[in-house]
């Protein structure tokens, strides 16, 4: 009897954990199958993830077109697509180009039209809403070549001298030599021979310890001055009022000497009697 009860016990046991064990298994079945969907959800978002800096990427496409592209329009040389100066080789040159200036405190998206108070949050925007629209490959960042085109003297003016690490000074020598090679090879004609030259005097002899040479120092993009320009506009308008007054003036003393001129004649007539 008391055999019989323990069964009885054992199988009422059973029953009730069974539905326990189906749903442990259904669980564990669940997070076996949504392992590998979390880790391509991760690979997805790491796909996105751009490690590039946008600062120092535009600060290096600043100092090629301030300091190099107008001796690059003076020859009417066509950078190689291959060069990393070339600007298809910037990954946010296609954003850039839709980031408008409009006032002193407002940023246009060229995409959207959303309006920002700085170009801070522009950036951020096109971080967060526009990302799709960046073509990321290989040897697309400009940042990495900042080192070779003196990009700190842009984005630190006033940074203090330090000491001169002569590794790092090779080691964007050699960069900087590398560009001038493959940007404006010297057996591609006499333009390219005279660039290839430039950009060694104007980047690359500046890689050095001795402090001999100065960077960027052959020159720049001639800017128009703000000043020159109000001058010249304030000085387009007031000509016309200019030449009012004089045409005015003139017309009223040729007026008035008309006029003095009939009273003249008309005293020296005699009365009739």
């Amino acid at each position: 009897m008391k055999m019989r009860s323990g069964s009885i016990r054992t199988v009422v046991f059973l029953f009730l954990c069974l539905p326990f064990s189906s749903t442990a298994l259904q669980l564990t079945q669940d997070f076996k199958e949504s392992a590998p969907g979390r880790n391509l959800k991760q690979v997805e978002e790491d796909v996105h993830e751009v490690h590039c800096s946008r600062e120092r990427s535009r600060a290096a496409w600043n100092i090629i077109d301030e300091y190099l592209m107008p001796f690059v329009e003076k020859e009417q040389y066509l950078i190689p697509p291959k060069c990393r100066l070339h600007p298809d080789n910037d990954l946010y040159r296609d954003q850039e180009q839709h980031k408008f200036h409009v006032d002193v405190d407002e940023w246009r998206c060229g995409y959207c039209k959303k309006k920002f108070y700085e170009e801070k949050y522009l950036d951020k925007h096109f971080e967060n809403r526009h990302y799709n629209l960046l073509n990321v490959s290989t040897g697309r960042c400009m940042a990495d070549i900042c080192g070779a085109l003196h990009c700190d003297l842009m984005l630190e003016p006033m940074i203090r001298k330090t000491k001169c690490n002569p590794a790092a000074a090779a080691r964007n020598r050699h960069l900087c030599e590398s560009l001038a090679n493959s940007c404006f090879p010297v057996n591609e004609g006499p333009s390219a021979s005279r660039l290839h030259e430039f950009f060694l005097r104007q980047f690359c002899d500046a890689h050095s310890c001795t402090g001999k040479r100065k960077p960027l120092s052959k020159g720049r993009r001639k800017r128009t001055s703000m000043t020159y320009v109000t001058i010249s506009i304030f000085i387009l308008m007031l000509l016309p009022l200019f030449y009012g007054f004089v045409y005015l003036y003139q017309r009223g003393i040729k007026r008035g000497a008309q006029e003095l001129k009939r009273i003249s004649q008309g005293g020296r007539k005699k009365k009739p009697y």
